[in-house]
């Protein structure tokens, strides 16, 4: 729909018919927002001892304000606008067609469905805390875990809902009683130090920063579901209050926490939040606590099913995957076989040591949530707020910029700082996008498929017209990246990687700084070639189509 045809109201409301749909209300949105995007501050420890107590403190009062708040409008936003699932996907075709869309469902999608494994990891790690496991017994209790969410998740989303609720009263009430009895037990200053002492203080903010960003993303994980929420519009209070929640039990805690159990330098590493009802309450609190981490795991999964499932719907109504991937069950219009999917592959994956590949995939995502800013102006202009009655808005004269300036700060530190060898194997899932659109759109026909008129292909390519130039611009775009970074790196651990990747690795391409260094250099010099090449190419015989 162009701007010149939208005349008001919500746009592609029958984008997936026959949806079962759920009235949320404003705790139980609240209350999933918060599983989908927190479920507890587990991860903030490393946080304290390698960027210090005082700028951990810092970051998570600035980050959500920053990163966390933009997302969640302009996902709150777009999905009153659009109410439909696989959100990411349709706001980037709206904005930028085809091609662009594709890439952002696909990076998501294979973002949620390969780290979705890590809670069940991380909740029967914590079991094995207090029950010794054999290796045959851990993967039970990890088949068993992925087996009832499952379940709950075919069952509908009323029943994840209502766990999500279940979940997140019990998850804040023990970081509730973390917070006070850090606060009442008070020993230490929680600004002393500001940073570690002889650590730049640039480095503890890239530090600090990569770990809090991911504490504050998920938020577009709601509109995923958009097509099934029958009140849309309780999204936006649902989001400002989780988005509140979920600061406040990062803050509270992690205050309580550097306040009342050191030193500091042992968080993560021997301390944690349960270590703080340990010492001053008793062994019964601090088992008590740790039973809520694996509850507080549990949580993140049942949430992250529901989300991921819904991922390639929209995709498969337009042809762009496989059509069953699209499909609902008859009785309860679940995504069935994506559900199953993401099971098999949950099975598979708690087996594996995929911890760097969840690392690998944190630049993919500062790239989509940064460019879904910029998705977010383009809609603006082509669906104008004066025209949409009474749908939710952000009505600020400084909203875009502030909706797209602050994500694009953080994500650029983010996306920089995140560690060498991320940002480089991070280009492996960035480039797979424009490596699967083609066979895609080969195997499936893409819009073309859907209205030949509207969405020509050109007939050497088989491609949409103007795909060689778009290629172009998005090699010409992430070789830029790819080139200017390795000398910000080169900058920012020159003086202490090439120690730091032999001794984290040993061997292999990821010891070897330099290395990397070149690979990231040299690879951006590659894809500045090939944009070029793909863009004056494509100007001659495969033009962008004027609308």
């Amino acid at each position: 729909m162009s701007k010149t045809n939208y005349t008001g109201g919500q746009v592609l409301v029958d984008a997936h018919p026959g949806l079962k749909k759920k009235k949320f209300t404003l705790a139980a949105m609240t209350f999933f927002i918060y599983c989908a995007c927190a479920g507890g501050a587990f991860g903030i420890e490393t946080m304290i001892s390698s960027a210090g107590p005082g700028l951990t403190l810092i970051l998570l009062v600035l980050i959500p304000l920053l990163w966390g708040m933009p997302i969640g409008l302009y996902s709150s936003e777009l999905t009153n606008l659009a109410p439909v699932e696989s959100g990411p996907y349709v706001w980037a075709k709206m904005a930028f067609g085809e091609f662009w869309g594709f890439s952002f469902g696909f990076w998501i999608a294979l973002a949620m469905y390969l780290t979705g494994a890590a809670y069940v990891v991380l909740a029967v790690n914590y079991i094995g805390m207090f029950v010794s496991l054999t290796p045959v017994t851990a993967f039970l209790l990890k088949a068993a875990i992925i087996i009832v969410f499952t379940i709950v998740n075919l069952m509908g989303l009323e029943e994840v809902s209502t766990l999500s609720t279940i979940f997140s009263i019990i998850i804040l009430l023990a970081f509730a009683a973390v917070a006070v009895v850090g606060i009442v037990n008070w020993q230490y200053s929680p600004f002393d130090p500001i940073v570690p002492e002889g650590q730049g203080a640039l480095s503890s903010w890239g530090t600090g920063i990569a770990v809090g960003v991911w504490m504050y993303c998920g938020y577009v994980a709601i509109s995923f579901l958009g097509g099934e929420i029958e009140n849309p519009q309780v999204i936006p209070k649902g989001m400002k209050i989780g988005i509140l929640v979920i600061t406040l039990s990062y803050v509270l805690p992690t205050l309580g926490g550097i306040v009342s159990t050191g030193p500091w330098t042992e968080w993560g590493i021997s301390i944690d939040y349960s270590s703080v009802l340990y010492q001053h309450v008793g062994t019964w609190a601090g088992v008590a606590f740790m039973i809520v981490a694996v509850i507080a795991q549990c949580a993140i999964f049942n949430a992250a099913i529901a989300s991921a499932s819904r991922s390639f719907m929209v995709l498969g109504q337009d042809y762009l995957c496989p059509k069953f991937l699209s499909k609902v069950s008859k009785n309860r219009k679940v995504p069935v076989w994506p559900i199953l999917i993401l099971a098999a592959i949950n099975l598979i994956l708690v087996n594996l040591n995929f911890e760097v590949l969840v690392t690998i995939l944190s630049p993919v995502l500062f790239v989509l949530y940064v460019g879904l800013g910029f998705a977010y102006v383009k809609i603006r202009k082509e669906y104008p707020v004066e025209k949409r009655g009474d749908l939710y808005y952000v009505k600020s004269k400084f909203a875009t910029l502030y909706i797209c300036g602050g994500p694009l700060i953080v994500g650029i530190i983010s996306f920089l700082v995140n560690g060498t060898e991320y940002f480089l194997l991070g280009f492996i899932a960035i480039i797979a996008a424009v490596i699967f659109y083609p066979i895609c759109k080969w195997i499936y026909g893409g819009f073309y498929k859907k209205d030949k008129e509207q969405h020509p292909i050109n007939p050497k390519t088989k491609l949409a017209k103007g795909d060689l130039v778009r290629f172009g611009w998005f090699f010409l775009l992430f070789g830029i990246i790819a080139f200017l970074g390795s000398f910000f790196l080169v900058w920012y651990e020159g003086s202490w990687g090439p120690d730091y990747y032999l001794e984290t690795y040993g061997s292999g391409i990821m010891s070897n700084f330099w290395g990397m260094i070149n690979i990231a250099r040299w690879g951006g010099v590659a894809m500045l070639v090939l944009g070029a090449i793909f863009f004056l190419v494509g100007k001659k015989v495969d033009p962008v189509p004027k609308d």
